[in-house]
């Protein structure tokens, strides 16, 4: 036990507290269960480290735990946690849970017979709280934590802050926001370098090796976690790697499910469930036309990569300027919590009822003209004028 809260103080001790997630201020801190799920590489673990050293607790009172630790394979964590606890251990921050067998059923039990601590754990974005075998759900409130916004990006890399917009804010004031945004900063000096590599917080540790860091974090989302969490068996993962890469080659992709499963020699509906299984594991979007059902076996409309910093790690020399602008208008709609779907006429559909094109800044109405709650989200605009919005304000949506 003393050798984990050595551990635990050691790498406490270096986590800064200078830029912290707009999640953590979201976080009700008071719920004695907390769970925060996301991708590998969004910063989950920097969050909970953040917290324990916030608390300024020794020890002995708070820790950090990670269930992947050698520690582990000769020791189980209810053992751990008896111990901790009797010592007057309050505080209990486990990190990648899913990398530790029954961890559901165990945190069930130190939660139930334990009142006096609190638990803090991360986990994978692709564990499905619902489909656990125990009841988690109805106990832990879950947060999403996903890579960073284009106005937390700012924040972390420049050091200006600026509010979370509204999707009305953005609709109804976008003239007055966007200049009082460029009286502090240059939006579109810094908008390129986000759409390359500021998605994920880890570029700061070296951006010339970015891409091959995150080229590997795919490779062991795909290899590790998917076949993990989904028991995939290593052939299925080769193909799953196959279709990543056939993906990443099209998108914006309208999937042709005949042609793929010829190409991965598999049937319809399991070429459809790997579709599902990349989307929960946060590597493309999978968007359906307004209306349709999104059930398993319900092919999407159109797919697109997660974020654009995917382009340059899956090694797409060139990537499409409109595929990047969809990846990216795409993934702050999501990640803001807002519902969006294909339209017949214009590319997008927002919450049912606003309908966009994206394009470059000359991009003209035609195609949305007469359409009611309609808009352009334009590239290399600095301010826009009327239903004209610059694109580079859609990031700044959480």
């Amino acid at each position: 036990m003393d050798e984990l809260i050595i551990k635990s103080s050691k790498i406490t001790a270096v986590q800064a507290l200078g830029f912290k997630r707009t999640l953590y201020e979201a976080i009700d801190w008071n719920d004695r269960l907390i769970g925060i799920m996301g991708a590998r590489g969004t910063g989950k673990t920097t969050l909970m480290l953040q917290r324990l050293k916030t608390l300024g607790l020794s020890g002995a009172e708070a820790i950090y735990l990670s269930l992947d630790d050698i520690y582990f394979t000769r020791h189980n964590l209810t053992e751990v946690v008896e111990i901790f606890t009797s010592k007057g251990g309050k505080y209990l921050f486990l990190d990648e849970v899913h990398k530790y067998p029954e961890w559901h059923r165990e945190i069930k039990n130190i939660f139930d017979f334990n009142r006096e601590v609190n638990i803090i754990f991360t986990g994978s974005s692709i564990i499905d709280m619902l489909r656990l075998p125990v009841d988690l759900s109805r106990r832990a409130v879950v947060y999403q934590l996903t890579g960073l916004s284009f106005r937390e990006f700012l924040h972390y890399d420049q050091g200006v802050e600026f509010r979370k917009l509204s999707l009305t804010d953005v609709l109804e004031n976008h003239e007055r926001v966007a200049i009082d945004i460029i009286q502090q900063l240059k939006p579109l000096q810094h908008f390129s370098r986000y759409l390359s590599y500021g998605y994920y917080p880890f570029y700061k540790e070296n951006t010339n090796t970015y891409h091959t860091r995150l080229e590997e974090v795919i490779k062991l989302i795909i290899e590790y976690d998917l076949a993990f969490m989904e028991h995939i068996d290593y052939q299925n993962i080769r193909k799953i790697l196959q279709l990543m890469a056939i993906l990443a080659e099209h998108v914006p992709f309208t999937p042709n499910i005949t042609d793929l499963g010829k190409k991965l020699a598999m049937g319809r509906n399991t070429v459809i469930q790997y579709f599902h299984y990349l989307e929960k594991a946060r590597l493309i979007n999978n968007l359906y036309a307004g209306g349709k059902g999104y059930g398993k076996l319900e092919k999407p409309g159109k797919v697109l990569l997660e974020n654009p910093n995917l382009f340059e790690a899956l090694a797409i020399s060139h990537p499409d300027r409109g595929s990047v602008r969809e990846s990216f208008f795409v993934s702050q709609f999501l990640d803001g919590g807002h519902h969006i779907s294909l339209h017949e006429k214009g590319d997008f559909e927002i919450d049912g009822k606003f309908v966009f094109e994206v394009g470059g800044k000359n991009k003209g109405f035609k195609q949305i003209a007469g359409l009611a709650n309609s808009f352009i989200a334009a590239d290399d605009l600095e301010v826009g004028t009327g239903h004209k919005i610059p694109l580079w304000l859609f990031g700044f949506l959480y």
